[in-house]
């Protein structure tokens, strides 16, 4: 079963992109430390921790880094004016809270929202959007702003808000990829016998690009390359397009980012211990770190290992206990029997 203080404490541990270093950094070094063979922080910010083997080698990756906010304004009535890191939807922002990290330490505020007693019947159909978008901190001028140690490139992530949703789901931001974190750190925990020689890559600045997966690949330079990532589940809206399911296991996709015979022995050990294994179809590039893994130097054979969740890239995301129990045992089960073997397709 899952660990649910580590866990919540991986999630919420700070960390927007390029600022993994205020918080989840640590976090993971602390989680690692005594469960590999060594651990090294490269000039990027990757942690990557070393589990010594003889072949193949292999980088399993999970990205650290969150999307978030930056300062970018501040109007003389001290409300800020902010612009995205990575995938923000300023539709999501409306009425919610934010965690802002300043020269002073962490305070909060709030977006604002108009409420529906003034606002026009017209413009209630309209989105939010960056123009509209202003964040309260409970100050009344600009000055009073700059006292809190907030100022032009003050960076914010969305407020913590774990919440339990019935026995096994539960809801929180940052779900993407703080839950595959929490899942590729209790598998090298767990790891027993391999043969394989093991990175774990905490990855930076995934959100802005796969930047930290670049850099990491091109210095380890694996045969196998699985980036752990989440994946859409089935939710309302979908318009039948989602295929995967919470609580119906992890998530392996297929197409022209994944090595066919990487994943065809992932399925074999699936079958093996009983694990459910879902499907997904990826006829593009995956969107993970997989992408930039597989190009690397003279190429790498890769896959993807996904938990799915709902209403990603924002405050509600949901995921389901049974399907992160189950990438962790897949994940193990994979990487202790993993032996060198013919990868060219």
């Amino acid at each position: 079963m899952v660990d649910w203080e580590l866990m919540q404490k991986i999630i919420e541990a700070p960390g927007v992109s390029g600022h993994e270093f205020m918080g989840i950094r640590d976090v993971v070094i602390e989680a690692l430390k005594d469960y590999v063979d060594e651990i090294k922080i490269d000039k990027l910010g990757n942690v990557i921790a070393h589990k010594k083997g003889k072949a193949p080698k292999i980088m399993i990756a999970a990205h650290m880094d969150k999307i978030g906010l930056m300062v970018n304004h501040i109007d003389k009535d001290g409300y800020l004016r902010v612009v995205p890191i990575g995938g923000v939807d300023p539709r999501t922002l409306v009425a919610q809270r934010v965690r802002i990290f300043t020269e002073n330490g962490e305070l909060y505020g709030v977006v604002g929202h108009v409420p529906p007693h003034l606002t026009k019947p017209e413009d209630r159909k309209k989105a939010a959007d960056w123009d509209t978008i202003a964040i309260d901190v409970g100050a009344s001028n600009r000055e009073e702003v700059e006292k809190m140690g907030i100022k032009i490139g003050t960076v914010m992530e969305f407020a913590p808000a774990f919440t339990r949703l019935g026995e096994n789901r539960f809801s929180t931001p940052y779900l993407d990829d703080r839950i595959c974190l929490y899942a590729m750190i209790e598998t090298a925990r767990a790891l027993e016998n391999h043969e394989a020689d093991i990175y774990f890559v905490a990855s930076v600045q995934e959100e802005v690009g796969l930047r930290g997966a670049r850099v990491a690949s091109y210095a380890i330079d694996p045969e196998i390359g699985i980036a752990m990532d989440v994946t859409f589940a089935k939710q309302p809206g979908d318009k039948g397009k989602i295929v995967v399911e919470l609580g119906k296991g992890p998530v392996m996709d297929v197409g022209p980012n994944i090595n066919p015979k990487v994943r065809a022995f992932a399925e074999e050990v699936a079958k093996k211990y009983e694990i459910p294994l879902q499907v997904e179809p990826s006829p593009r590039p995956t969107g993970t770190d997989a992408n930039i893994m597989q190009i690397n130097r003279e190429g790498v054979a890769t896959a993807v290992l996904s938990i799915p969740i709902r209403y990603m890239h924002s405050q509600v995301e949901i995921a389901d206990a049974k399907d992160v129990d189950n990438t962790i045992k897949l994940a193990k089960h994979l990487l202790e029997e993993l032996k060198p073997m013919d990868l060219i397709p």
